[in-house]
């Protein structure tokens, strides 16, 4: 059964680095500079996860392309912020679909009101209304 949670810290330092094609000593620059944040073991071992890893390429995909660790800092922030910002996008969507819907509800709810409260017109009625 595969695993679903990529968040899980499970590769120690020479696993992730080899993973993501740096040598370790790459990877403790990279926490200094606070470009990935591994999980810590009781002992103070590093521990990686799959999302620590495709962090760790990216990286590297930046860094080969001739970005600066500095550049890398700044593009990886703004991809954070556009992530958050398409997560709040899609929940506001969600939002505004259940108020449409509920808007559609009290619609219909209104409608069935009304034909409840209207008294069907006969048209003896309606020739009543037109002698006056």
């Amino acid at each position: 059964m595969p695993r679903t949670d990529t968040s899980q810290a499970l590769y120690v330092i020479s696993v992730a680095a080899q993973l993501a094609g740096v040598h370790p000593q790459t990877l403790r620059i990279y926490e200094r500079r606070g470009l990935i944040r591994p999980e810590r073991t009781p002992g103070g071992s590093r521990r990686y996860s799959d999302d620590d890893i495709r962090r760790l390429r990216r990286i590297q995909a930046l860094t080969a392309e001739g970005m600066s660790l500095t550049g890398v800092e700044h593009v990886m922030t703004l991809e954070g912020r556009l992530r958050n910002a398409q997560a709040e996008a899609a929940r506001l969507r969600r939002q505004l679909d259940d108020l449409e819907t509920e808007h559609r509800q009290a619609v219909r709810e209104v409608h069935r009101q009304y034909r409840r409260d209207l008294l069907p017109v006969r048209q003896t009625d309606i020739e009543l209304f037109r002698r006056r």
